[in-house]
């Protein structure tokens, strides 16, 4: 695996984590997106892992 994926992969979830906690501070936050980018957000953890256990 190339560090430029594994770097990409990260970048994906530190954008994820910044579109949760902009929408969380929100007057009305939309809990359903949240709740969306919240498992995409884990299942990049969790392919961030596996990757990094293959390599």
């Amino acid at each position: 695996m190339s560090n430029n994926h594994l770097s990409a992969l990260r970048s994906k979830h530190a954008d994820l984590e910044a579109q949760i906690e902009i929408e969380e501070t929100r007057p009305y936050p939309d809990e359903d997106l949240i709740h969306r980018l919240k498992k995409q957000k884990l299942a990049l953890k969790d392919t961030i892992a596996q990757e990094l256990a293959e390599a």
